[in-house]
């Protein structure tokens, strides 16, 4: 380890489980360190309602991070899962007379572009630019060095619920940790999940959690759409739980043991034990039935998915096709059903990136907390090089 070492540190605070990971930046990687997962409290339909029961989650994951790491952390990249919208931007910069853009110029165009005004109620997370136009000439990725006398920055903005926002940063100040910044989790999913070269031709990347659902769309390494769907984890169990008339608990077990979100992968033929309230005995009901139920609402939630890529101009563009995340993305099926919906291929998408990730937690669930970490060390690597050369790639940093 350095003699300085540079701690990053992801928690995703989920609606089911927190989970936090360490890692250390050596040289030009990142190497795990310790990670922690905790059951979630405090949560009601993706909000959080709960502050002490989420910063008591929040301080058993870190806890149990910080003994695998034999360190001692105190910030976080923390990430945020509901509430999301994001619309484009634009901001022009008029230099007055032609000239060669200088790499300050482009940060500045992105600034001007974030300077409008979201509602009362939503904040800006992210400022993700995606182009650059100058003097009229469109589709510039890195206009630095080139000459002209008006300059463009197109960039999407993601927004939050602002209330919301805070209240998580205070549930993660509570646990006695500060926030280095908050990120949209399907964001970080994709940066720990998805290659560049698979954002540069085009892919999809769904966080399903228990209570939200993000959807990210890249397109030329640009980040074209960003929105949190209304179909979630929990929707599918409740669904079961109504279905066959168990508990909540009782239907997540029959879920993950017996589901599968397509009908005709399993054989549905066969029957399941079903459990029954105390002093009756258990029941029998057709695996068929359970499927069925789960079917409706997989294609449901990829119907909004398809929607969101309709409005993306994106539905025939996905070259590398979907990419599934999240607790929910485990389900037997899902990737089949998605392929049915959105007609593009489909997979999960496992944490990339970090050194010494073990096979234990190789696995969808753990992909956007992965990405947190990540982010953290991107933003560190950032700063070292602003203050290497101030100005450069400053315009990326968000």
């Amino acid at each position: 380890m350095p003699d300085n070492p540079s701690f990053c540190v992801g928690i995703d605070a989920g609606a089911a489980s927190t989970r936090c990971v360490i890692g250390v930046m050596e040289e030009d990687s990142l190497r795990l360190l310790g990670f922690g997962e905790q059951a979630s409290s405090g949560w009601s339909k993706g909000r959080l309602a709960d502050v002490e029961a989420a910063s008591a989650a929040i301080g058993e994951a870190v806890r149990e991070a910080e003994r695998k790491a034999g360190v001692s952390v105190g910030a976080a990249v923390v990430g945020m899962g509901s509430g999301i919208d994001s619309v484009n931007s634009r901001g022009l910069y008029e230099f007055g007379r032609p000239r060669e853009i200088q790499t300050d110029d482009l940060g500045f165009a992105v600034q001007l572009a974030t300077q409008v005004q979201p509602e009362t109620s939503r904040m800006l997370l992210q400022a993700c630019p995606q182009d650059f136009t100058v003097d009229g000439r469109a589709g510039y990725r890195h206009p630095h060095g080139s000459r002209g006398t008006r300059l463009e920055a197109n960039v999407r903005l993601i927004t939050a619920r602002t209330q919301e926002h805070q209240i998580l940063v205070n549930a993660v100040h509570n646990a006695h940790l500060a926030v280095e910044e908050t990120v949209f989790d399907a964001m970080a999913a994709a940066y720990a999940s998805v290659l560049p070269e698979e954002r540069t031709r085009g892919v999809a990347v769904l966080d399903i959690g228990a209570q939200s659902t993000g959807m990210v769309v890249y397109d030329g390494d640009a980040l074209v759409g960003a929105c949190s769907l209304p179909v979630c984890g929990d929707h599918f169990t409740r669904d079961v739980a109504w279905g066959l008339t168990v508990s909540f608990e009782d239907a997540q077990r029959i879920k993950e043991e017996y589901g599968c979100a397509i009908l005709g992968l399993t054989s549905d033929s066969s029957l399941i034990e079903v459990p029954s309230p105390a002093g009756r005995p258990p029941r029998e009901a057709p695996r068929r039935q359970l499927n069925s139920i789960l079917e409706a609402r997989a294609e449901e939630l990829f119907l909004y998915a398809q929607a969101e890529l309709v409005q993306a101009g994106m539905q025939q563009e996905l070259l590398e096709g979907v990419v599934l995340t999240g607790g929910c993305a485990r389900l037997n099926g899902m990737c089949d059903m998605a392929e049915r919906v959105l007609n593009c291929q489909a997979r999960n998408g496992l944490p990339a990136g970090l050194d010494q990730w073990p096979e234990e937690i190789n696995d969808p669930a753990w992909s956007t907390v992965a990405g947190l970490a990540m982010y953290s060390a991107r933003l560190k690597f950032r700063k070292e090089l602003k203050r290497r050369a101030p100005g450069l790639l400053g315009y990326l940093v968000r």
